[in-house]
């Protein structure tokens, strides 16, 4: 089993919009994590070892330009891309260098600068990691018109539906319990509640799924300092330090491809299989947990996820919603935190927040949404392609930790509130700013035809369109945004209305697209035309253009 491993200090920024707060890049938000981090251990950056950082879009070593502001110490400095699961893998590799004697003290963080809007594919000239997993899906599930991401969640819900009868209400139901408990955080991205009918019955993003069921791209960072017991007793920590009890990384298994099943493309199996092997080596159960950080970047995940961590039967999550076992005067508490839907997913800080969440709970921190008697906590950590992380986690010294809130009057310590920066501003624009791009006059004429007839274009698009113009030679650039979702529509230069799918081309070769010059599937496969969110709505654009634009 290794040495036993502890969390001795944990911190994280609050999880914001994309592009939301100033003065927030990549290291902003990573020095204020570790920093935080750092003080909650009551060590320096000069006594961390080694120290592994996750992120998915960044360079390739985005982690040294971030921890080099806590301290150029020479350590080795690991940098961590596991999709979803990225910062709990970054928490899984420090722990193993205690854990084998590799070190005394690590610490792992994770951050992410995300774009708006939904996860779209960043390297379009090599095979995408997921596309296997996609092919298996299209063989019993057509592709529909909608983000990626939540077809292969929303599918995996409708397969529980078809075999064990649960209703769009339980899926309902998982979010508005997530928005719910995020009120009591200030680290959440939102902190607003809803009515279940609000939930329900909201934009639908893809079949049963709406918007308020979804997780949205945040910006954001989380740490979490390690250390061996040796390291723990001697700097005096035992009061604070929680362990790390069992810990357990799973990747896809044959059953992943091999049994036609959308459950277990996202990853039922995987946890079940991490799950079965944390229970070998430790006689510990998911069950036995009473506070849980479990991925619900979609309702439907959280769901399928009960079952397959054992929280309840096969087939039983819906009567184990309807019970309330997943919230406060329950079985459980299920995302104390708001969870990804509600607190955020900035993919790189999520397994990290989720440990520092739970770290919280078990010392007794977390305030308002404090799950009263929690002495074992389970964190869920899951990235499609696929990964998932799965840590168990309890006090490490509990008899110092009670003697210590008695010295501190009976009472433990709230954990620290967040650092809240300046928001930025929101830019207003004018169709006059985009006058000197060659594709100007094209989008006026659309301007001019959605103002004309609007209600034909919403009927054939039903979607918003970003149209991201890169600077040509002698060119400027820009974003033109056809809502031909809501109200009347419209086209809007450089709006603040967030687009389904985003197409970006230099101003000449959008120019050349739009008047037939240039082949669509020629300019994807070349590089010259790239699509990020819906691809099914890109295929639409043809009924946007005018059939001869009059320039």
């Amino acid at each position: 089993m290794g040495r036993k491993v502890y969390v001795i200090g944990v911190g994280m920024t609050k999880f914001e919009k994309p592009g939301r707060r100033e003065n927030f890049d990549y290291p902003d938000m990573a020095k204020e994590a570790g920093l935080k981090a750092l003080a909650d251990a009551g060590i320096s950056y000069h006594q961390v070892e080694q120290a592994a950082v996750g992120y998915c879009y960044g360079d390739s070593t985005c982690g040294q330009r971030a921890l080099y502001q806590l301290g150029m110490t020479g350590i080795p400095i690991y940098n961590v891309n596991n999709a979803c699961a990225t910062g709990s893998s970054a928490l899984f590799m420090a722990k193993q260098f205690i854990e084998g004697g590799l070190a005394e003290c690590t610490m792992a963080l994770g951050f992410e600068k995300m774009e708006r809007g939904s996860l779209g594919s960043h390297w379009t000239d090599r095979t995408n990691p997921m596309q296997k997993h996609i092919e298996v899906m299209t063989e019993f599930r057509e592709i529909a018109a909608a983000p990626m991401t939540p077809q292969l969640f929303g599918n995996a819900g409708l397969e529980h539906m078809e075999k064990f009868g649960t209703k769009p209400e339980h899926f309902a139901k998982v979010a508005w319990k997530n928005h719910k408990h995020s009120t009591n955080n200030p680290y959440s991205q939102f902190q607003k509640e809803y009515a279940l009918d609000q939930v329900l019955n909201g934009r639908t993003v893809y079949e049963y799924l709406t918007l308020l069921q979804c997780c949205p791209t945040s910006d954001g960072s989380g740490c979490a300092i390690l250390a061996s017991a040796d390291f723990v007793r001697k700097h005096g920590l035992e009061h604070q330090a929680v362990e790390i009890v069992a810990q357990e990384m799973a990747t896809d298994l044959p059953s992943t491809f091999s049994e036609k099943s959308s459950m277990k493309i996202v990853g039922y199996d995987l946890t079940k299989h991490a799950v079965n092997k944390i229970y070998e080596k430790t006689g510990l159960r998911a069950s036995d947990a009473q506070v849980v950080e479990l991925h619900d970047c979609f309702s439907a995940n959280e769901l399928i996820t009960y079952e397959a961590l054992g929280l309840c039967g096969v087939g039983k999550a819906g009567e184990f919603i309807d019970r309330g076992d997943n919230t406060y005067g329950g079985k459980y508490v299920v995302n104390p935190s708001g969870g990804l839907i509600s607190k955020g997913h900035p993919l790189g800080a999520t397994g990290l927040a989720q440990c520092t969440e739970l770290t919280w709970q078990l010392r007794g921190e977390a305030g308002k949404r404090q799950v009263k008697g929690a002495t074992l906590a389970l964190q869920h950590n899951l990235g499609l392609g696929g990964a998932v992380v799965i840590s168990m986690y309890k006090l490490g010294f509990p008899v110092a930790r009670k003697e210590w809130i008695k010295k501190q009057g009976g009472h433990p310590r709230i954990h620290p509130q967040p650092i809240k920066g300046q928001l930025v501003a929101r830019a207003t624009a004018s169709v006059s700013d985009a006058d000197g791009m060659k594709t100007t006059p094209v989008f006026k004429e659309i301007q001019k035809a959605m103002e004309a007839d609007g209600a034909s274009y919403i009927k054939k698009i039903k979607g918003i369109i970003a149209f991201n113009i890169k600077p040509s030679k002698s060119s400027k650039g820009g974003v033109w945004v056809i809502n031909a979702k809501t109200g009347k529509g419209s086209v809007e230069f450089n709006s603040t209305i967030k687009p389904d799918c985003t197409i970006t081309m230099t101003d000449d070769d959008m120019y050349d697209l739009m008047m037939g010059k240039l082949n669509p599937n020629s300019a994807f496969f070349s590089g010259k035309l790239k699509i990020s969110g819906n691809m099914g709505l890109a295929m639409k654009i043809q009924n946007i253009m005018p059939a001869q634009p009059k320039l």
